[in-house]
């Protein structure tokens, strides 16, 4: 699948199939990650991998009772380990550069035939609690991402805005 057709395909996707990820498929997964552009060249971002049925069911409580993240064979929490910078345009950094990995992981994910539901509705100390992770500010929890086999066919096509309707050209 190249890039425009997994740019098209990509859905959120909420429930899955019970088989496992492949190895490999991760690995192809977690590289489209790192490759990812970042302020500074600074990579702040974090992944972690969860399979662990149990893990997982806490992630779910902690993303509010999301039954895609419970059902999914893997959960990857995209985190940050960051330094606080603001980018001169007055933007933290790290929320952007683990956004642009999280954006480059879930078109190879498509590509690969796997869905992806970016969740960012959880409570993030509740999420760390289940990962072991430190509870200090510059370690954070970005996004949660159910990754698996699809178990549905994909919804039709949401209406997108049109070109003219988002984009302007030399002034607003």
């Amino acid at each position: 699948m190249d890039l425009y057709e997994s740019l098209r395909c990509r859905y959120s996707v909420r429930r899955f199939e019970p088989r496992p990820v492949e190895e490999e498929k991760l690995q192809r997964l977690l590289e489209a990650a790192r490759l990812a552009p970042s302020a500074r060249n600074a990579q702040e971002w974090r992944f972690v991998i969860v399979r662990a049925p149990e893990t997982r069911a806490r992630l779910e409580q902690a993303a509010k009772g999301q039954a895609q993240v419970g059902e999914a064979p893997v959960v990857i929490a995209a985190c940050a380990e960051h330094d606080g910078r603001t980018m001169t345009c007055g933007q933290p950094a790290y929320p952007i550069d683990v956004a642009i990995a999280v954006s480059q992981l879930t078109l190879a994910a498509t590509a690969e035939g796997l869905g992806t539901c970016w969740i960012g509705r959880f409570d993030e100390a509740e999420a760390k609690a289940a990962l072991g992770m430190p509870a200090e500010d510059g370690v954070r929890i970005v996004a949660l991402l159910p990754l698996g086999y699809p178990a549905v066919s994909p919804p039709p096509r949401k209406v997108r805005l049109t070109l003219p309707e988002i984009v302007r050209y030399e002034r607003w």
